[in-house]
């Protein structure tokens, strides 16, 4: 069986705060590691009040440490946002600490809106068209040692952290193909080009010492509870919000609502059936048979697990089923 692994957003609930959300994320890590979860991965987003991990590298060092076992990193990291160097730096330094237990996911989207994006950057000069030749640098000072390089990454090089490029279009699978790279699909948000990205990844992946065959990881979203109608009602919070962020108005995730999708137009509900579409949402036995059917139906060799549930002991208990299901397929 594949391996399963999560990625967390860190959500702000309504009534909460981002402290709230960090503890919660530490919670969920040892809960991750204690259920043999393969890894753990936080995702950069700016200016968003339902979003705590903007300050990615500093959450998963967190993580790191208060866990033991499991793999932490980044799903991902918003390149453009940054000078390869930085995050080269960044990344060097939790290697550094936590060895062999790193990763390092890359973006070409700002993970934000362009307003945010500009006072990140101060000017938007370093765009995602440059993003390939960003990769590139980055990995050259996270590879091996050279003293004769007129730049180098301290701590960072000889760490050889390993780079995944993750994305939600064709570009991105073509990247990481011609870089020998892992790809990561955020299929979780955005599926409309998973086929296509997953079959061209792999046809024109280059083998390298890196990596000698393609490997695709796919986000899938999770909604477990003991009933059928307990787990619609907690993916009604991830609804919720998901409709405000495509409205401009996004916020803190909102408590469940019964009764969401009947009071929605037939277009936020066609919005929602699509871009959730790789979703699994019931009792044990519902979210096993929507597990198997999506894993075979997409050959991933990985899958990344998110679940925005409201209630934190719900969100728990939801990764519980999941690794009960996880069992019953192996």
């Amino acid at each position: 069986m594949i391996p399963f692994s999560v990625l967390d957003l860190a959500p702000v609930t309504v009534g909460s705060d981002a402290g709230q959300a960090l503890r919660n994320t530490l919670e969920l890590a040892r809960h991750a590691e204690r259920l043999g979860f393969r890894r753990y991965w936080l995702a950069e987003h700016h200016g968003m009040a339902g979003i705590a991990s903007a300050a990615t590298a500093v959450v998963i060092g967190q993580v790191a440490a208060a866990t033991t076992r499991i793999r932490v990193g980044a799903g991902g990291i918003m390149l453009p946002n940054h000078a390869p160097l930085v995050i080269a730096e960044q990344f060097g330094t939790l290697a550094a600490l936590f060895p062999d237990r790193i990763d390092l996911g890359l973006g070409r989207a700002p993970g934000t809106d362009q307003v945010t994006a500009r006072a990140l950057r101060r000017n938007l000069a370093a765009s995602a068209e440059e993003f390939p030749q960003d990769v590139v640098e980055l990995m050259a000072y996270l590879g091996p040692p050279d003293p004769s390089r007129p730049v180098r990454a301290i701590p960072g090089e000889g760490s050889q952290v390993p780079v995944w490029i993750l994305g939600s279009s064709l570009f991105g699978a073509q990247l990481a193909a011609a870089l020998s790279l892992p790809f990561a699909f955020a299929s979780h948000f955005a599926p409309g080009q998973m086929p296509q990205a997953i079959a061209l990844y792999r046809a024109q992946f280059r083998s390298s010492p890196r990596l000698q065959a393609p490997y695709v990881m796919l986000g899938y979203n999770v909604f477990a509870a003991d009933t059928d109608a307990e787990a619609h009602l907690l993916a009604s919070s991830m609804q919720q919000a998901f409709v405000a962020l495509r409205s401009g108005h996004p916020g803190k995730l909102p408590p469940p609502l019964p009764g969401y999708l009947e009071g929605l137009s037939l277009p936020e509900r066609a919005l929602l059936d699509q871009v959730l579409s790789c979703s699994a949402i019931g009792a044990p036995d519902t979210v096993q048979r929507q597990i198997a059917t999506f894993i075979e139906g997409t050959q991933p060799d990985e899958l990344i697990i998110t679940s925005q549930i409201f209630d934190h002991a719900a969100r728990l208990h939801s990764y519980e089923i999941v690794a009960a299901v996880h069992a019953a397929l192996t």
